[in-house]
């Protein structure tokens, strides 16, 4: 048995330019990608699995192993969520820096 290279997976926001890329896959997944921002999964230099924040669907590439992606795309719209949802930290603000002035000299 041969062990091969896996490939790098990357898991970021989907841009602009990816729109053609996201068509393709919803077709090839049979279903409308929804509105909205989209994290995405690319190997082998191509999207093959996506996920829009807030919405419980995901579109993956039928022809390829995707059930990976598709689990890493759903960890990190959870984190996401999680990340959003958590209360804001306080800040412990720096103590402002003194300045020095010179007093006028008496005279």
């Amino acid at each position: 048995m041969t062990v091969g290279r896996a490939d790098a997976v990357t898991v970021r926001w989907a841009q602009p330019g990816d729109e053609a890329a996201l068509r393709r896959l919803a077709e090839r997944d049979s279903v409308r990608i929804p509105a909205g921002p989209a994290l995405v999964a690319q190997e082998a230099g191509e999207i093959r699995a996506a996920i829009v924040m807030g919405r419980p669907s995901v579109v993956a590439d039928p022809f390829h192993p995707t059930a990976h992606l598709v689990e890493l795309l759903e960890l990190r719209a959870a984190q996401l969520r999680r990340h959003r949802s958590s209360p804001p930290r306080l800040r412990r603000r720096a103590p402002r820096p003194r300045v020095w002035r010179p007093q006028p000299a008496a005279g």
